[in-house]
């Protein structure tokens, strides 16, 4: 008989027949009215869901799932499962790491690239009928300058090699804690690391333990040429404090793929769309078809471990039989 998941995150074609093949009978959330009608109506049968890092799973809807043996989120992020309701209830939270990193490496650096030499305003230049020589804006390079990374993962990891190797940069990080092994320049304080760097990328996973991590004091400490890109969640940056920075230009410019207030549009977004210095992507860093190869595969590996009670290949948070 097939076994019953319930997915709360969008699903290709390709992914649906994957499960379908694999045995599994999936319910998609966007096919009922709402959230919690989706989770009512999977109560009886569903033993997995699947989610993502903002979405995640509470413990409220937990208990309308009598039968959820295992939570799969279907990238890295896992912040908004509630890790405590599934121990307590014995289910298994496994997640797919690593799988989109090369893609998201791929899009911090091009959207410093972008915001550094001001892509957007050289397109719409063109775009209306301009050319070279009407085209009076400074246009640094990343070349040779010093990039401060925040959140040495494997994403991080992936920017500063992509940096050092492809760009001569000199890389500095903040952590928690130090990486063992790092060849980078670890900084205990990010205030610092902004202070020395020229331009920051943030790769920081989401939480209460990261939020507003990048406010007034570190892009203060960024400086006027400074540029900030984030790729990890939106609400690392503190983005009132963003809007405030550029609109003083105590910043020279940003590129965001991520907003605070995500899925809905973020009610700042007109702030930030007034700035032709901010190059902003909708949340698509990871979105490579090759990303969503690997990250079908994990996650397959994943339920089918459980179900067949071999080891996971990510797990989170494993349930005690």
């Amino acid at each position: 008989m097939a076994i019953g998941v319930l997915a709360l995150v969008g699903l290709s074609p390709e992914r649906v027949a994957a499960l379908t093949a694999a045995g599994y009978a999936v319910r998609e959330g966007k096919n009922y009215e709402n959230r919690i009608d989706a989770v009512r109506e999977a109560g009886k049968s569903v033993r997995a869901v699947l989610t993502n890092g903002r979405g995640g799973l509470s413990g409220d809807e937990m208990e309308m799932l009598p039968k959820l043996e295992i939570v799969c989120a279907v990238g890295a992020g896992y912040e908004a499962v509630d890790l405590d309701k599934a121990r307590s209830r014995g289910i298994t939270v496994a997640n797919c790491p690593d799988t989109n990193a090369s893609a998201v490496a791929d899009s911090a650096m091009m959207l410093l690239m972008a915001a550094t030499r001001h892509l957007r305003q050289a397109d719409r230049h063109v775009h209306a009928g301009g050319w070279q020589d009407q085209w009076r804006v400074d246009t640094p390079t990343i070349s040779g300058k010093r990039l401060g990374v925040l959140g040495m993962g494997t994403i991080g990891g992936k920017i500063a090699h992509r940096a050092a190797r492809g760009f001569d940069m000199e890389v500095g990080y903040h952590n928690r804690r130090a990486v063992a092994g790092s060849p980078y320049r670890y900084f205990d304080n990010l205030v610092e690391l902004a202070n020395w760097a020229e331009f920051l990328v943030c790769a920081a996973p989401g939480g209460a333990g990261t939020r507003h991590l990048v406010n007034a004091d570190v892009l203060t400490a960024l400086g006027p040429k400074g540029y900030l890109v984030n790729v990890g969640r939106g609400t690392v940056v503190d983005t009132a404090a963003l809007v405030d920075a550029l609109g003083s230009k105590r910043i020279a410019g940003a590129g965001l793929d991520v907003l605070e207030g995500e899925p809905a549009v973020p009610p700042i977004l007109p702030e930030l769309l007034q700035f032709e210095n901010v190059v902003i992507t909708p949340h698509c860093a990871g979105r490579a078809p090759e990303a969503r190869t690997a990250a079908t595969a994990l996650l397959l590996a994943n339920l089918n471990a459980y179900f067949t009670g071999t080891p996971l290949p990510s797990p989170v948070s494993l349930a005690k039989k």
